[in-house]
């Protein structure tokens, strides 16, 4: 089964320094960033300060785009999503609105789901989660 990265592990790559190209090949698995991680990950260049850690993480996360299959968020995933915000609330769980999305985007496409974020994603009705 092929992995989808949660933004997570891209984030603590980029802390780590690793390479693009040497992160991506040590991975178990082949591996694809959901769109709303894309989202999050540019924000995070947006965000960054100064503009030597602007420039450096930028580099980071476009090598890591450019190299990695960005799967959408299509009607497909949001059914998904639907019901699985709906059995979240039905069991009184909360998870982020993006946690969700990429936990529906896995399911879609038969990925598991790579992370740091384990308390979260876990908790997500089946969601294969791998910890990082």
């Amino acid at each position: 089964m092929a992995i989808l990265l949660d933004t997570s592990v891209i984030i603590e790559a980029e802390r780590q320094h690793l390479l693009p190209n040497d992160f991506l090949t040590a991975l178990p698995e082949p591996a694809a960033l959901a769109a709303i991680t894309v989202a999050e990950l540019l924000t995070g260049v947006e965000r960054a300060s100064p503009p030597s850690q602007r420039l450096r993480r930028e580099s980071f996360i476009e090598a890591i785009i450019s190299r990695t299959t960005i799967l959408p968020y299509d009607l497909a995933a949001a059914r998904v999503h639907a019901h699985l915000s709906a059995q979240l609330v039905a069991q009184g769980q909360q998870v982020g609105t993006h946690d969700v999305q990429i936990a529906a985007t896995a399911i879609t496409y038969g990925y598991s789901v790579l992370t740091h974020n384990l308390r979260d994603f876990q908790r997500i009705p089946g969601v294969v989660v791998i910890q990082a």
